[in-house]
């Protein structure tokens, strides 16, 4: 199956510093992948790692310094602001503040058919309301309030309703979790699920919780310092993780299972700047395998369907050994 999306080679670089000291900082380095439809695709890093860059890059909300995105067959990067009208109809967004990113002066009925009249639609609003309402679960009487009448789990169901009004093919989520109660998060992230298997979505997912990843995606990449440093199908990786920096987010993530024992992967110093990068492997100054090649060579991210940028790739089980060595 041919993918719905196709990111190739993108960086993204602002210009920093005051106007005599401009500097490049690179937000996106190198970033290439692919999105399937009906598939669910994670991004994972800790914050700064360029997560929310790379989705309003793939979007158009942010310009690319190099590289190509490939939407439905038709490369998109560089269009202006009306060209990409159209390709937004069938490219939604989430954004991460469910509250925020609703107009506190509009009811819930005029911001679920918002997208109509921005795209110039016809349509019953009245009918679109009704049906829009119902497939995130909340009841018609909801489409009189206002976003300060709602919460958190409501107005991300709101914005879940926006983000799907035009039938669109790609749905890009930042952090859709963000802010909920642990019961409200299962509620939007089944709901989530529901959609791309009744509407047929394909879906990026942006988050730092591996609960989540675990639970919507089917295949997820690892992002630090802007780059991908392990990428393949969200089984294998949580099974198996071959970077150090992915095993040791995966160490860091509570246990559900009390009866389990783990232990954590303590990382030494703190995240590098992207304005001051180390040389060679970026992560050799936390990783706790780094070796003497680590520091003065910088691994390419390889393999095919499982890809890791590292010179000593973790074994199987090494995770599980590290946590037995710890206890």
């Amino acid at each position: 199956m041919k993918p719905i999306l196709e990111v190739n080679a993108m960086n993204v670089t602002f210009k920093v510093g005051p106007p005599y000291r401009r500097q490049d900082l690179q937000a996106v380095a190198g970033i290439s992948f692919d999105v399937r439809a009906g598939e669910t695709f994670a991004l994972v890093g800790e914050s700064g790692s360029g997560k929310t860059t790379l989705a309003r890059a793939i979007n158009g909300l942010q310009r690319i310094t190099s590289g190509e995105v490939i939407f439905e067959g038709k490369r998109i990067d560089g269009l202006g602001r009306s060209a990409m009208r159209p390709i937004r109809r069938h490219m939604s967004m989430m954004f991460q503040d469910p509250v925020g990113s609703l107009s506190p002066r509009m009811t819930v009925g005029d911001l679920v058919t918002e997208p109509f009249r921005i795209h110039r639609v016809e349509a019953d609003l009245a009918a679109e309301t009704q049906r829009l309402l119902a497939l995130v679960g909340l009841p018609l009487e909801f489409a009189s309030r206002y976003p300060h009448q709602l919460s958190g789990g409501q107005a991300r169901r709101v914005g879940v309703a926006r983000s799907i009004a035009l039938n669109p093919r790609l749905i890009i989520a930042d952090e859709p979790t963000a802010g909920l109660d642990v019961s409200v998060q299962g509620e939007v992230l089944n709901l989530l699920n529901d959609l791309r298997d009744r509407l047929g979505l394909a879906m990026i997912i942006i988050t730092h919780n591996l609960h989540v990843v675990f639970h919507v995606a089917d295949r997820m990449s690892v992002m630090y310092l802007g780059r991908f440093v392990e990428s393949g199908s969200t089984q294998d990786i949580f099974d198996a993780p071959m970077h150090p920096y992915t095993a040791a987010l995966l160490s860091a993530s509570p246990e559900p299972r009390p009866d389990r024992k783990s232990a954590r992967i303590s990382l030494p110093a703190e995240v590098p700047s992207l304005l001051d990068r180390p040389n060679g492997c970026e992560f050799h100054t936390r990783c706790p395998w780094a070796r003497a090649r680590c520091a003065a060579d910088a691994p390419t991210i390889e393999g095919t369907s499982r890809r890791v940028s590292c010179f000593y790739p973790l074994e199987r089980g090494v995770l599980r050994a590290t946590q037995e060595h710890a206890k």
